[in-house]
């Protein structure tokens, strides 16, 4: 069932408005400026309208969202910070006496609204922003911060039996009952061992075995994970599945250095810093492809946002992205990449 915000403030809370909160602050000048009560009506077809335990109200997920992109937050520490910064609960609208949505609530809350809803109603708080003149709209820089999978990473052998028991549970769920024939594909328990040849080369024929004996017989989900199962038990495939709890997840670098497995939050963020577009892109995905940076940009056209500038990283460093930025008659400060010469 949808809930609704509570507009009467507690005496707690305004005694913390009155002597903790900055007064110059550009979250409190978000919040008086931004009417927010629009997202109940584009979501209100998503909740039931009587049945079941009210909701965490659809504004006050949205404004926690926005948190994330505004500070460059996960889902968890978002939560960490409400729990303790009175600035983020009065920005959101959680009383100190309201009990704090957890990340898995955020994770439902994004798959609830859907990638189209979503942009809508970001499109529209942009849209606001602008209006009230929160947007300076002179510099903007395009660039993307990573976002670490929240899964554990198995080793090879444990990706290969996850994956199997994947096909296998989805089949149970289907059929009610596993034939007998594919019961011996069940990832066994074990002790924690070492990993050997011999246990990979006996988990890669399992899953060998398992693929083609569903192959074409099953439901297009059970299909879908064997597809993933295969690119793993692929010799000539360099490993770019991270789990199949979060198959989307891909491997990629912060730096040379320093690795992660996730996604990247690609954004065009105001001079106020307040991100105006943004997509997620799978860890392995580069930001400054031609493809990526037209992407963004086309969404800041969609939107008709004024910017004389935009500014990005040497990984957009290119002739064809400089052209881009060109085209719509902004100036572009990208600085050359360096390049290992060949020798």
């Amino acid at each position: 069932m949808l809930g609704k915000t509570d507009p009467q403030a507690s005496f707690f809370d305004s005694y913390v408005e009155e002597y903790f909160l900055p007064k110059e602050h550009e979250l409190l000048k978000t919040k008086e400026k931004i009417d927010f009560s629009f997202i109940e009506k584009e979501t209100k077809d998503l909740y039931a309208k009587v049945a079941g335990r009210p909701s965490y109200p659809p504004e006050v997920m949205f404004k926690i969202l926005f948190l994330e992109f505004y500070y460059n937050l996960s889902d968890v520490e978002v939560v960490k910070q409400l729990k303790f910064n009175v600035l983020f609960r009065y920005f959101v609208e959680i009383k100190i006496e309201d009990p704090l949505p957890d990340d898995t609530s955020l994770v439902v809350f994004r798959k609830r609204l859907g990638e189209e809803r979503f942009e809508i109603i970001f499109d529209k708080f942009i849209k606001q922003c602008e209006k009230n003149g929160l947007l300076k709209g002179k510099l903007k820089t395009i660039d993307a911060t990573h976002i670490i999978a929240d899964v554990a990473i198995p080793n090879t052998v444990n990706l290969l039996k996850q994956g199997r028991g994947r096909i296998l549970r989805q089949l149970q769920k289907e059929k009610k009952e596993i034939d007998e024939s594919l019961k011996r594909y069940l990832p066994q328990d074990e002790p924690p061992q070492k990993l050997t040849k011999e246990k990979l080369l006996k988990e890669l024929t399992l899953s060998k075995e398992l693929i083609e004996e569903v192959q074409g017989k099953y439901s297009s989900k059970v299909e879908e994970i064997a597809r993933l199962l295969e690119k793993v038990v692929d010799p000539t495939e360099k490993r770019k599945l991270v789990s199949f709890v979060d198959p989307d997840a891909r491997f990629g670098r912060k730096s040379k250095d320093k690795k992660f497995a996730g996604y990247k939050a690609h954004i065009v963020e105001d001079e106020s810093q307040i991100v105006t577009s943004c997509e997620t892109l799978p860890g392995n995905e580069n930001e400054g492809s031609e493809a990526n940076l037209e992407s963004m940009l086309q969404k800041e056209d969609k939107k008709e946002l004024k910017t004389e500038a935009i500014v990005c990283d040497a990984l957009y460093d290119s002739l064809s992205n400089r052209l881009k930025i060109e085209k719509r008659k902004k100036k572009h400060y990208i600085p050359q990449e360096e390049r290992k010469e060949k020798g």
